[in-house]
């Protein structure tokens, strides 16, 4: 497996210089368009990784079904579905939908950057300073990596650029959406997108999706096995942003990318995979990173499909 991850690594790294940085968010724009990381656990518990897997990026829309997943523990499936729908939007996913008719739940999902705001106000805390913290401890936990930490840095460059994000917000707040204020819930927002993680996180926060929500190793159960099959049904029609559907078709896996260049690939049942390549296409996906996935589910037929 080491072998094959080192070749498929040499082949997808020409990809690198295909995309383009994150520019739009200052911070990402440091990153370096060159790197490109892979980290496997699989079933029965072994790791295998090579390439720049130890680099550490921040994890932005990737943090989107933990945030899903804590909105589930805190609430349970029903009320999350009376806040948010569950088809792909085919839009990007900073879309503003702005027509005649009222926005409805049933319009957004918890992949959309709208979405995910909306998610930020179903979970459970006195402040959202709190729900911050207990979001932050949710994702160390499926890490089990208690050195995850907010990069400062990317959260305040988010808060300065984060105008569109502000439009979206307060369309939820103008539809009765959000009862908070719009700034708070933002401020939860920006901080959740700007969680510093590796490839080896995400590899095992997927492995706990592929594996029903029970931790590697110890077997611990974290969350009900119905809140994996929820947010892998979702990851696997919405996760790519727009580009979901020809994701399915090539790789065929439940998987959630972000800005920063990390992408969470879950294969049902037999491993967890990070990947971290920044250099994105015009969708904000890796474009090294989907096509290293695309070639190790033809190398190990890992669709679902």
């Amino acid at each position: 497996m080491d072998e094959l991850l080192e070749q498929i690594l040499a082949e997808c790294h020409p990809y690198t210089a295909q995309g383009n940085l994150a520019n739009y968010i200052p911070e990402l724009a440091k990153a370096n368009k060159n790197d490109l990381g892979i980290y496997i656990i699989s079933s029965d518990d072994r790791i295998h990784r090579a390439g720049d897997y130890g680099k550490k990026f921040t994890i932005q829309s990737i943090v989107k079904p933990i945030l899903l997943l804590l909105a589930l523990m805190d609430n349970g499936i029903d009320v999350v579905r009376e806040h948010v729908g569950v088809e792909a939007t085919g839009k990007p996913f900073d879309a503003i939908n702005v027509n005649e008719q009222a926005l409805l739940s049933d319009h957004i999902n918890p992949m959309v950057n709208m979405g995910a705001i909306l998610m930020c106000t179903l979970i459970k805390g006195d402040t959202y300073q709190e729900k911050f913290e207990r979001l932050l401890d949710l994702t160390r936990k499926l890490a089990d990596n208690n050195e995850i930490c907010l990069n400062e840095d990317v959260y305040l460059s988010e808060k300065r650029t984060g105008s569109k994000n502000r439009a979206l917000a307060y369309m939820l707040k103008t539809y009765g959406m959000i009862q908070d204020d719009v700034e708070d819930v933002l401020d939860c927002y920006f901080r959740a997108c700007s969680i510093q993680i590796t490839c080896g996180d995400l590899a095992r926060i997927g492995y706990i999706l592929a594996n029903h929500g029970r931790m590697p190793y110890t077997g611990e159960r974290v969350f009900p096995a119905e809140y994996a099959s929820f947010v892998n049904a979702i990851l696997s029609t919405c996760g790519m942003y727009d580009g979901s559907g020809e994701f399915a078709v090539k790789v065929g896996v439940p998987a959630k990318s972000g800005v920063g260049g990390g992408i969470m690939a879950v294969v049902p049942t037999r491993m967890g995979i990070g990947i971290f390549s920044p250099a994105l296409d015009a969708k904000g996906n890796s474009v090294a990173g989907i096509k290293a996935l695309e070639l190790l589910s033809e190398k190990l037929f890992l669709s679902i499909f």
